[in-house]
């Protein structure tokens, strides 16, 4: 009996070092990312993710990460380097599951990358791959304020390209701006971006 209330000690300490383990690796991610330090930033995520398969959170960032940078550059080998590490991130985890509404919002944003970097080669070949992403986002999350938010960029970038009324969508920007004060992430490392990107978009919104 005592050897195994020691083996379970052991156990449960194991779980808790690990956990702490990755606490701790997650917020010096965090941190680097904060300094600007994006490649050491995702790089670090992607260690994690690699002793830490059952989250989904790293390879998160690690996508994000390279997707936002991705949408900072105009040269294309540096763009394909980005979104080729933010696509075999997201692949992973939506492997994993297909119904995670932050994954959905993520991978839409990389077609996007793609459309704004080259719109007359990517737009038509993406764009409906995007509004699909971001209607089962929807489906599943309506009360997400990233699911809204980008749903509506996408569509106002779609709207001034074509020269239609971008009204609606800066209604569900404000929309989001609200849903922004009552969402509640799952945990200390869940997804909280997107408000001052919102209400910059909205300052803009006409």
């Amino acid at each position: 009996m005592t050897k195994i209330i020691t083996s379970i000690a052991l156990f449960i300490c194991s779980l808790l070092s690990a956990q702490s383990q990755f606490d701790q690796g997650m917020g010096k991610a965090f941190q680097l990312w904060g300094q600007g330090k994006n490649t050491e930033a995702s790089d670090l995520f992607e260690r994690i993710a690699a002793a830490e398969q059952t989250s989904w959170l790293p390879n998160y960032y690690v996508a994000l990460i390279n997707t936002t940078a991705a949408f900072q550059t105009k040269d294309k080998e540096q763009i394909n380097l980005l979104l080729t590490k933010a696509q075999n991130a997201v692949t992973i985890e939506m492997a994993k599951n297909p119904n995670n509404p932050e994954l959905l919002v993520l991978q839409a944003m990389i077609h996007t990358a793609w459309i704004a970097y080259d719109p007359m080669t990517n737009g038509q070949k993406l764009s409906g791959k995007v509004m699909e992403l971001y209607g089962k986002a929807l489906a599943i999350a309506p009360e997400n304020p990233r699911v809204v938010f980008e749903k509506a960029q996408f569509e106002i970038g779609a709207a001034k390209f074509w020269g239609t009324d971008t009204k609606p969508m800066c209604a569900q920007i404000q929309k989001a701006i609200g849903l922004f004060a009552t969402f509640k992430p799952e945990t200390t490392f869940s997804p909280k971006w997107g408000l001052e990107s919102a209400i910059a978009a909205s300052a803009n919104c006409k």
